[in-house]
């Protein structure tokens, strides 16, 4: 079962935007998309966090972790 999301007009015109550039737009950056001020905007501070904060990995590090377990699974990014 797939849910439709609606989003407002500006974010819609703004993805159909990525759509043209880059030919797909991911179901992850649809749902970020979705209510930004709900989801979007605090889960993408938190990420940065992870990604760019202190750690004893390097951000290089946790780049390639995030990326083999994409690949794992089967992520397209």
């Amino acid at each position: 079962m797939r849910i439709e999301l609606q989003h407002s007009p500006e974010m819609a015109a703004r993805i159909e935007e990525l759509h043209a550039r880059d030919g797909y737009v991911s179901d992850i950056s649809l749902a970020l998309r979705y209510r930004p001020e709900l989801f979007g905007e605090p889960i993408s501070v938190y990420f940065q966090e992870v990604m760019k904060g202190p750690s004893d990995w390097s951000e290089a590090e946790r780049e390639l972790f995030a990326a083999f377990v994409s690949k794992l699974n089967q992520c397209p990014f």
